[in-house]
């Protein structure tokens, strides 16, 4: 799982002279559980630039059709972007995805309820399915907290879709720049939390 996906980014990133530049959740994880030596020196960088080079698309919820592939820059847009375009979803990838175990990010506003909602496939096993429940009962807050969870028996993943408003910290004032990164963390501590309590399961 995640202990293992950070050992193999360690030993692709760390460069000769013994530096490793890497992101806030990710110099945590790496200090938290000991995983590089001594000498070697841990940068931080801007956690602003974590999405730069992803793949940006705009679709349509009835078609699930791409609009159209955007730049970074278009995630400049506020939250309210979706409460102005109702009709699209948005659609990220990240190679920063791959190492959490999640393969895209989807967008979008529910007609519902009115939430912002996230849809993301788990990669994670089935017997996962406990601690994966407990801890996002946990980590949603409010009382129409919700989650809609799936096994993708096919693809081997978790389909899961959860409200982003009932998320500690979030706000709909957040930039989708933000709002993507603030998603990243919430499934980083996720799935953080998910191999401590399996004790390190694969």
């Amino acid at each position: 799982m995640l202990h293992k996906q950070m050992q193999q980014y360690i030993s692709s990133q760390l460069n000769e002279e013994k530096k490793l530049e890497i992101y806030p959740e990710e110099k945590e994880y790496i200090e938290k559980h000991d995983l590089i030596s001594n000498d070697v020196t841990l940068i931080e960088k801007d956690p602003t630039t974590r999405f730069q080079d992803a793949y940006v698309e705009r679709c349509d919820k009835e078609t699930e059709e791409t609009l159209s592939k955007e730049s970074f820059a278009f995630l400049k847009n506020t939250m309210d972007y979706l409460q102005k375009h109702k009709n699209e979803f948005l659609y990220i990838e990240s190679n920063w995805l791959e190492l959490i175990g999640v393969d895209a990010i989807s967008l979008e506003l529910n007609d519902v309820f009115g939430t912002y909602d996230v849809m993301v496939g788990l990669k994670l096993q089935k017997k996962f399915e406990a601690a994966l429940k407990e801890n996002l009962h946990k980590e949603l807050h409010g009382d129409a907290a919700r989650f809609e969870l799936m096994f993708n028996q096919n693809d081997g993943v978790w389909d899961l879709n959860f409200p982003l408003n009932y998320v500690d910290g979030f706000q709909e004032e957040m930039t989708l720049e933000e709002a993507y990164r603030f998603i990243y963390r919430f499934l980083f501590t996720l799935v953080e939390r998910i191999e401590e309590s399996s004790q390190g399961g694969n």
